[in-house]
């Protein structure tokens, strides 16, 4: 088995992405797979890169699971 290392260019290149790819189905995995490439990365220059990213994630995770949470139906 061949262990890869990623550049800091891949991980941004994976962050990136993840943010474009993920779905409502794949965003707990998807936001947890980044935030392992985030943490890893080796300079806050690196991760301030991929912040815009980080932040989209972040931000459908939240939307997503607040419409999970608000009941369907008609509103009077």
């Amino acid at each position: 088995m061949k262990l890869i290392v990623l550049t800091p260019d891949d991980k941004l290149a994976e962050i990136r992405r993840l943010y474009y790819r993920t779905t409502r189905q794949t965003i707990k995995d998807d936001f947890a797979k980044a935030l392992q490439l985030l943490k890893s990365m080796g300079s806050e220059e690196e991760r301030e890169r991929a912040a815009v990213y980080m932040d989209g994630l972040s931000q459908m995770r939240s939307d997503w699971a607040d419409r999970k949470k608000k009941p369907r139906g008609k509103s009077s």
